[in-house]
């Protein structure tokens, strides 16, 4: 199986569901089967979401499947993994996640030039209704511009 030279894997529907306030981007803490589906692009992030456990930030339901080839030394695919980031960010974002309705989302998750894998993290705030009601209607003006000026 030939792998992707650029992994790039994106939480599309955060960006639907939440306003982004601050972004950080953050390590991770990977076993060697996990590495490995990562690379070859098996990732599902739809309802990954970061919290904190004595002082540093985990994400969970974050879906890394199986790697084929693994063994008995296969990982689970749903469990906890700790995102590496520096103590002052992991301070700052632990004192604003005491603010109501804000949560800590994974947002993009790729392999960078030194073949580690990172994630983009974003503080958020949840959009209301009339919030994705107002995306989806500039979604789909945008959409009927770039229509009428590519013809």
């Amino acid at each position: 199986m030939k792998l992707q030279k650029t992994i790039n894997i994106k939480n599309k529907k955060a960006s639907f569901e939440y306003y982004f306030l601050e972004e950080y981007s953050a390590g991770m803490v990977l076993t060697g089967t996990e590495i490995k589906s990562v690379r070859e692009g098996k990732v599902s992030m739809a309802d990954a979401y970061c919290f904190f456990n004595k002082g540093e930030l985990y994400v969970k339901n974050l879906n890394i499947s199986r790697y084929e080839n693994g063994t008995y030394y296969n990982h689970d695919p749903l469990r906890e993994r700790k995102l590496l980031l520096t103590r002052r960010e992991l301070r700052k974002l632990e004192n604003k996640l005491t603010d109501k309705g804000l949560t800590i989302i994974p947002t993009r998750l790729f392999i960078n030039d030194a073949g580690l894998a990172k994630m983009d993290i974003a503080l958020a705030k949840g959009k209301k209704l009339y919030d994705k009601r107002d995306s989806i209607k500039e979604k789909d003006m945008k959409r009927e511009q770039d229509r009428r000026t590519g013809q």
